[in-house]
Order: C-alpha cells, then sequence, then structure tokens
C-alpha cells in the first residue's frame, strides 16, 4: 500500500474518531444533567458495567495523549527533543568496549531509558500510563 494512500486513511480515522468522542461527551454531558434529577438513571450510570466502559475508554485515551505527545516530539522538526529522540533511535550501540568514560556510560544508560521509552509507547497492549 503507498504511504500517501496509508496517511489519507489515517486522517479519514482520526476524523472519525474525533467526531465519535465529540458525540460520545455531549451524550455523557447530557446524561450528567439529567440524572440528578432522575433517579433511575443515575443507578444505570453508576452500574458497574457503565463504569467499567468509561474506565476502559479513560485507559485508552490516556494512552494514546501519552503517544500523541511522544509522536509530536519525535515529528516536529523544530523541536529540539524531537532531534535528540531521532537521534537516539538511529544510534547503534557502540561495539568498542574500551570506552568506559563516565560521560559514555551516561550516554548509553540515555540511550536505553528513550529505547525502554520507545518500546513502551510502540506496545499497543491496554494498560494504564503512568
Amino acid at each position: 500500500m503507498p504511504t500517501d494512500g496509508c496517511l489519507d486513511e489515517v486522517h479519514v480515522r482520526i476524523l472519525r474518531v474525533t467526531e465519535d468522542l465529540r458525540a460520545i461527551q455531549r451524550e455523557l454531558n447530557c446524561a450528567a444533567m439529567e440524572a440528578p434529577g432522575n433517579p433511575e438513571l443515575m443507578e444505570a450510570l453508576t452500574q458497574l458495567p457503565e463504569m467499567e466502559s468509561l474506565q476502559v475508554l479513560k485507559s485508552a485515551l490516556d494512552q494514546m495523549r501519552h503517544f500523541l505527545w511522544f509522536y509530536m516530539q519525535v515529528m516536529t522538526n523544530n523541536s529540539e527533543t524531537g532531534d535528540q529522540l531521532r537521534q537516539s533511535i538511529r544510534q547503534k550501540p557502540d561495539s568498542d568496549p574500551s570506552r568506559t568514560t563516565d560521560a559514555s556510560l551516561l550516554n548509553k544508560f540515555k540511550s536505553a531509558a528513550d529505547t525502554a521509552l520507545l518500546q513502551y509507547l510502540a506496545d499497543g497492549k491496554s494498560r494504564k500510563p503512568n
């Protein structure tokens, strides 16, 4: 599949998801406004299945927010952090064992931390972000 076609599909999906999220927000807002005057609605809204689905949505949105922050840092050409992250992604491990200075060790830890962050953010599993 061509890259442009893939990006077009992603753009369309982003627009669709954004519309869906706004619709969910409006519906939840209406329910929250009606609930205090309607005890049956209040009870239905606080049942376990409804609360669990909201928690799953919240977790997914939190994870996406963290990922989007990272993605924008990496992809923004103006960002110094983005440049550093791109460099650490491209950086190959140093195979010269004679480099044992403190600066070298610090750079290796930094690279490992960046790599761990990339792996965590790239992981598609549903887990709660820090």
